[in-house]
């Protein structure tokens, strides 16, 4: 699953925050890490609310004293707790808040794979056609208007 949680990442920080010079690549970025957990076959820590406060915590940290970088890199951690929001991960409380329920995470399934195949596909066709519509908005049809995305991530000029 791609599709879903790059398009309903874009969606809501567009409705949330409405800023014409959000970058969308690192939102991007941040909503599919936790699809690295797929390497381990299980749900592991980047499925859990702790990674992705942790991620948020180094953002910060990192990036005292320097608010353009800082506002830029928020997206990834935005991006990642966003990712848990739409995957239902917190849904699966001993994943969601680990480690506060136990260390042991080698059970949990992860909740691409807990759905079943029929329901991902289907959440894929939803992120399809929400991209198609984000893809026709923001004039990605344009050759400039990709070169400006790949250049600062941005999308979605006009606010409505």
């Amino acid at each position: 699953m791609l599709l879903w949680f790059v398009g309903t990442a874009i969606i809501a920080v567009w409705f949330v925050f409405r800023d014409p010079r959000f970058d969308y690549r690192l939102l991007i970025v941040g909503a599919l890490l936790p699809l690295l957990d797929a390497v381990t076959g299980h749900a592991w820590v980047l499925h859990t609310l702790a990674f992705s406060l942790f991620l948020l915590l180094v953002v910060m940290v990192a990036t005292m004293g320097r608010r353009p970088a800082r506002k830029a890199l928020l997206a990834v951690p935005i991006g990642a707790l966003l990712h848990l929001v739409f995957d239902g991960a917190w849904t699966d409380a001993d994943l969601f808040w680990w480690p506060l329920g136990g260390w042991s995470l080698a059970d949990d399934r992860l909740p691409e794979a807990a759905r079943g195949w029929w329901w991902d596909i289907a959440l894929e066709v939803v992120g399809l056609v929400v991209l198609a519509w984000v893809w026709r908005r923001s004039g990605l049809s344009d050759r400039s208007a990709r070169r400006r995305f790949r250049a600062d991530g941005r999308l979605l000029t006009e606010v409505r």
